[in-house]
């Protein structure tokens, strides 16, 4: 909107605020009317923005059920989640954001044997059958001493 015409609509709406009887709502209207008028939005949010992919909500890693990408297990918290009647290969989402990753172990609670899980926004089919726990892992803090 150009300023003109945002210009215009603010003055416009004094004059019907400095009519109007009850000057609190007439004030919220005109917040609003120059809040809209400047083009700002109001509601936005990155999860909303990223979305969930293939029913994996944004910010979990899911793992499927053999043979299908419908009603997947999501797994949303930092740390070892112990799998149970996992076997075959499934295909596992990494839906997370900021460059979180995972890990797929042999033992329970994120012990043997571990193998690093597909990057951020990227799926890969695993066999699942010598697997017994998932680890989401933060993402890498940033270095305060490397060069930029």
């Amino acid at each position: 909107m150009s300023r003109n015409l945002a210009a215009a609509v603010t003055q416009g709406l004094r004059r019907q605020v400095a009519r109007h009887r009850r000057p609190k709502a007439a004030a919220i209207t005109l917040a609003v009317a120059a809040l809209l008028a400047t083009g700002a939005t109001v509601f936005a949010t990155p999860a909303s923005a990223a979305g969930a992919r293939l029913g994996c909500p944004y910010g979990a890693v899911c793992v499927y059920p053999q043979n299908t990408v419908k009603n997947p297990l999501p797994f949303y918290s930092y740390g070892a989640h112990n799998l149970k009647n996992q076997f075959g290969f499934h295909r596992v989402l990494n839906n997370q954001y900021g460059g979180a990753g995972y890990k797929l172990c042999t033992g329970y609670g994120g012990r043997g044997s571990c193998s690093a899980g597909s990057p951020a926004a990227n799926g890969q089919e695993y066999n699942l059958t010598p697997i017994n726990s998932i680890v989401l892992t933060r993402p890498p803090a940033p270095c305060g001493w490397c060069p930029a």
